[in-house]
């Protein structure tokens, strides 16, 4: 079987994280990689130094996870909320042989709001998500990816459309 490399992109609180952990429990021989933990560094600084290093970061775990023959499934999860981001990961890999699948998950403004908000008040996230975050909602459809709006999905129920598109039947 040919590697299957999934990118599932989508602004904070779309349900990245959860759609790729449960995409994860579906398809088997899988591993996924969140981008976030690339990023999980205190004092968080967003630099040209630091923007580069986590790029390079996750093409090395990428590259890694396409080359190990115990995995047919990638799941990579990050915001990508700008095509280059993702061309940028893509041209440095240095694996080829493998299906690309690209996914950006989109819900409604409102429903954005009311995850968000129940992550800052479970302390899962600062204040200021929701204005960083929502403004980001419009620029996925312009990615040229498969939407997915999760409006009405569970990540259990998001990951399983997704399952059905990257999974041989």
């Amino acid at each position: 079987m040919q590697k299957q490399l999934i990118f599932i992109a989508g602004t904070m609180g779309v349900g990245k994280t959860a759609t790729a952990q449960a995409l994860k429990k579906m398809l088997p021989a899988s591993v996924l990689l969140d981008g976030d933990w690339c990023w999980d560094m205190n004092p968080f600084v967003v630099n040209e130094q630091t923007k580069a290093m986590v790029q390079d970061n996750i093409v090395h775990l990428l590259d890694n996870f396409l080359s190990c023959p115990q995995f047919d499934y990638v799941i990579f999860c990050w915001v990508m909320h700008q095509r280059e981001i993702v061309q940028a990961l893509l041209d440095a890999l240095k694996a080829d042989d493998y299906a690309f699948h690209f996914f950006a998950l989109t819900c409604s403004p409102q429903t954005l709001v009311h995850r968000l908000e129940a992550d800052v008040l479970a302390g899962k996230r600062s204040g200021d998500v929701i204005d960083r975050s929502l403004p980001r909602l419009a620029l996925y459809p312009e990615l040229g990816a498969s939407l997915l709006d999760t409006t009405a999905l569970s990540p259990q129920q998001a990951a399983k459309v997704i399952a059905g598109r990257v999974a041989p039947v």
